[in-house]
């Protein structure tokens, strides 16, 4: 159990941030096999594929990425891959270049990583990292920006949810359900953990916290230097995120858009190809792909490239205009 004492200071400079970075490495957790509860099983079947069907050399990535095995240090995550962010949602671009900018000093880690990997990134960190943040990059195209609308929907409602928990009660009252294996009592943050024990003080450095798609059933902390002080926790209603519902238009939105694009950006509820949604809709293929052309002109669609194949996904807008046309159109308004 690690105790952390949140000063006043501390609890002033609690703040909330998104890291796509993190998604990345947690991620690959999910796919080395972190995932015993089957949470992700249905992204891991699509990802999977497409990342052998890509012929990737993933091993600078996957190598840093220890999953549980025999040690109590094997499930940590070398500090420098993947740094708390600085702002409360940095692009991946912006994470690469702090990982390709780390000081040779900070290249260290008690983690359980190949000891050729790392003797390889000391011995020339500016081409190790380098190539480190290239796999990254070309790992977040098949295997995440496809689904990156969905995942930072969930990651978002929960600092809205969290925020308005900290309104409403102070940092008790945030706490009270943000994880099991996280309380409050007396001004201190109890934390459960495997092998850490003892109490921490943040000493006014404030305490950044970060829902993650991937990081369940754990809580990821960060309280060594040089890092900001950190909490990866699961985010509310995670179990609903690759839950695939039934794909019933909206008869409001198919008087918007016309019934085929709104069966079109209802049936994305994960990334699919033209060829897919033409035999999911019974639409040609061609039709799909004009009617795709312009869902994607009016903000509401995506395409991503993944290998031959190019991927449509609903953006954050299509996602929003989908779930108001399910939820019904809005009450009248009081004539008063």
């Amino acid at each position: 159990m690690i105790e952390i004492e949140l000063g006043l200071e501390d609890v002033a400079r609690t703040r909330f941030a998104i890291s796509p970075l993190w998604e990345v490495v947690c991620s690959v957790r999910v796919l080395k096999g972190a995932d015993g509860h089957g949470l992700h099983r249905a992204w891991a079947g699509q990802v999977r594929p497409r990342l052998a069907a890509a012929d990737l050399d993933l091993g600078p990535l996957f190598d840093l990425v220890p999953v549980p095995t025999r040690s109590p240090w094997a499930g940590r995550v070398p500090g420098f891959l993947c740094p708390p962010p600085t702002t409360p949602l940095p692009s991946l671009d912006v994470e690469l270049a702090t990982v390709r900018a780390t000081p040779p000093e900070v290249l260290r880690t008690t983690a359980e990583v190949p000891p050729a990997r790392m003797a390889a990134l000391r011995a020339d960190p500016a081409a190790g990292l380098g190539r480190l943040a290239d796999v990254i990059e070309a790992y977040w195209e098949l295997a995440l920006e496809p689904y990156w609308s969905r995942i930072l929907t969930l990651l978002e409602d929960d600092i809205r949810y969290r925020a308005g928990r900290l309104v409403d009660g102070g940092a008790q009252h945030l706490f009270a359900d943000l994880d099991p294996q996280v309380t409050w009592a007396a001004g201190r943050l109890h934390l459960e953990h495997r092998s850490a024990r003892g109490a921490r003080r943040l000493d006014g450095r404030g305490l950044l916290l970060m829902p993650s798609a991937f990081v369940w059933p754990r809580v990821f902390s960060v309280l060594d230097e040089p890092w900001q002080p950190s909490l990866r926790y699961p985010p509310r209603a995670v179990g609903t995120l690759w839950h695939r519902r039934p794909a019933t238009v909206s008869d409001a939105l198919a008087a918007v858009l016309g019934r085929s694009r709104a069966t079109l950006l209802t049936e994305l509820t994960a990334p699919a190809s033209t060829t897919g949604l033409a035999r999911r809709t019974g639409l040609t293929p061609g039709g799909v792909s004009q009617h795709l052309t312009a869902l994607r002109n009016a903000g509401l669609v995506s395409a991503h490239r993944a290998g031959r194949e190019v991927l449509y996904a609903r953006t954050r807008a299509g996602e929003t205009v989908v779930e108001a046309a399910g939820a019904g159109p809005p009450p009248p308004a009081d004539p008063a």
